[in-house]
């Protein structure tokens, strides 16, 4: 039977039926990343991966990054565990993409409901492509020549990620094997060419060609648009739910709405490129 694809926003997003993840063949798998790139965030209900299945789906699109700050399953260290009772998740509060701070940030992310609140804990993802294209002509063509500064420290402050002496000196040995690193505001797609705005609010700390004050106000205008409802949706989770998405095209977030309830995630994160921006022929 062949999947069953349903759209859920123009710019972003669809829900994936008809399959077991973990027991794809090869027309099922190269559909999926066919629908991955197609609508950027793909989701599946009901699948309850094991840890082996959420590994060997991730590496059918690349090889696995390794997390340098999260805890991980023992039996398998490319997949970190996202707990409410174990770790303070509140960097994942604010919308951004994941570890920008890095010369090559994940390709995308496959993640995993283990444990959800009676009530909220929804995540939101947002379509930088849409974003791009929503904004007027000659602010495209400034961006493109733009690069910007992506720092590690924005969403991993010490106050909160070092309580004693040893997490102090495991923090900054992160922080000193991981400096910031300068991407394009505008990146290019690799597989499908379009331009994509890449900058976010959880690690882009300044625009490098532009004063402190015009680099503030233009990141404060386009933390704002990326995100807009228009270019974003809202995944309500259940139990067992699978998320995929491009890391190279979307931000998200999620929502800490449900106090000292207990939410787990189980995510697989795949290892990217260094981004680029490709002028296309006009």
């Amino acid at each position: 039977m062949a999947l069953s694809i349903a759209k859920i926003k123009p710019s972003i997003g669809a829900i994936i039926e008809n399959v077991d993840l973990n027991q794809l063949n090869e027309t099922e798998l190269q559909d999926i990343q066919q629908a991955l790139l197609d609508h950027q965030v793909i989701f599946f209900r009901g699948q309850k991966l094991t840890s082996q299945s959420q590994v060997a789906l991730a590496k059918s699109f690349g090889s696995l990054h390794i997390h340098p700050i999260y805890p991980s399953i023992e039996d398998a260290p490319e997949v970190i565990v996202l707990d409410s009772h174990r770790t303070d998740l509140r960097d994942n509060e604010l919308w951004h993409t994941d570890v920008t701070f890095s010369q090559t940030p994940p390709l995308g992310c496959v993640l995993q409901a283990i444990k959800i609140p009676e009530h909220g804990g929804d995540t939101l993802w947002s379509s930088g492509t849409a974003a791009f294209d929503h904004l007027d002509m000659d602010l495209q063509n400034k961006l493109r020549g733009l690069t910007a500064t992506h720092d590690i420290r924005k969403s991993f402050p010490e106050e909160r990620f070092a309580t004693n002496d040893v997490e102090r000196e495991k923090l900054n040995q992160t922080f000193k094997k991981n400096p910031p690193v300068v991407h394009p505001v505008v990146r290019t797609h690799p597989d499908t060419g379009r331009p994509i705005l890449f900058v976010n609010e959880g690690f882009t700390t300044h625009i490098n060609e532009l004063g402190d004050k015009e680099s503030a106000e233009l990141l404060d205008f386009l933390f704002a648009h990326a995100v807009k409802e228009e270019f974003h949706l809202r995944w309500q989770w259940q139990e067992g739910d699978v998320a995929i998405w491009d890391n190279r095209c979307t931000q998200h977030k999620a929502l800490f709405d449900y106090g000292d309830a207990h939410r787990i995630m189980h995510r697989a994160t795949i290892n990217g490129s260094v981004p680029y921006y490709h002028q296309q022929a006009s």
